[in-house]
């Protein structure tokens, strides 16, 4: 299968993306403050985590906020994305990066030299995926997790039908809107419909349901698998390593 995901090593691609779309996601604070729940709650403590297809870091960086010890590895196969990561993380000393492509499995062999992580978060990048390789790319991410380890992913998910797919795309572009009228980028919402229903980074997305990922991780072996967080075609989903 041809691979579509590429795009986003695009700098130009990544660049828009950073700049009018990632500022733009529907309760965006929301999702990343129940991440930090569902970790408090699940771990008493963080030592080592991993943010798989990091983009700018934004998963790791609420992380080391609130576990300024922890020591977190950001692996993305886009230089503009952990550029990105590097610059707004500083010269924090915890924090490694690692220009990596989840998308074959030699990204596990680059973070093998670390001790297995009690975190490993992923946010809106395994869905560029063929389902084949999502469900691999979960059992490697549950090989890579110590004992009672959690995985959190912060997905773009498959609506159930076209009439909900539509329902996010009109959500999803007012919280574009309100996003560029605080920064006063000057452009219409019909603007921004027309940017987003022809956006060049549609081809990269794979979307699988949410249902059918939690059964994937069940397969795996993943307890406590649930949707923690959903907003139409946002989902916050994961599960825990047993401690075998």
């Amino acid at each position: 299968m041809t691979r579509t995901d590429t795009a986003w090593q695009n700098a130009e691609l990544a660049q828009t993306f950073l700049e009018g779309v990632r500022g733009g996601i529907p309760l965006a604070a929301e999702q990343i403050n129940l991440m930090l729940k569902i970790i408090n709650l699940a771990l008493p403590k963080v030592e080592t985590f991993l943010d798989l297809g990091c983009g700018d870091g934004v998963l790791g960086r609420a992380i080391l906020a609130k576990y300024p010890n922890a020591k977190g590895i950001f692996l993305d196969f886009s230089e503009t994305m952990l550029a990105a990561a590097k610059n707004k993380l500083g010269n924090n000393q915890n924090a490694k990066f690692i220009s990596q492509d989840f998308g074959v499995k030699d990204w596990v062999n680059a973070v093998k030299s670390q001790v297995q992580f009690d975190l490993i978060v992923s946010g809106f990048a395994i869905h560029h995926q063929p389902d084949d390789r999502k469900k691999e790319i979960y059992q490697e991410i549950y090989s890579s997790l110590k004992p009672n380890g959690l995985f959190l992913n912060l997905e773009h998910i498959k609506s159930p039908s076209q009439w909900l797919e539509t329902a996010f795309s009109e959500v999803f572009i007012d919280s574009l809107y309100e996003f560029h009228k605080r920064n006063e980028s000057g452009k219409s919402r019909e603007e921004i419909a027309q940017e987003f229903y022809h956006r060049p980074d549609k081809v990269a997305n794979i979307l699988a349901p949410l249902e059918v990922q939690c059964e994937w991780l069940k397969e795996v072996g993943f307890i406590n698998v649930d949707c923690y967080f959903k907003i139409l075609e946002i989902a916050l989903f994961g599960g825990m390593k047993a401690n075998i």
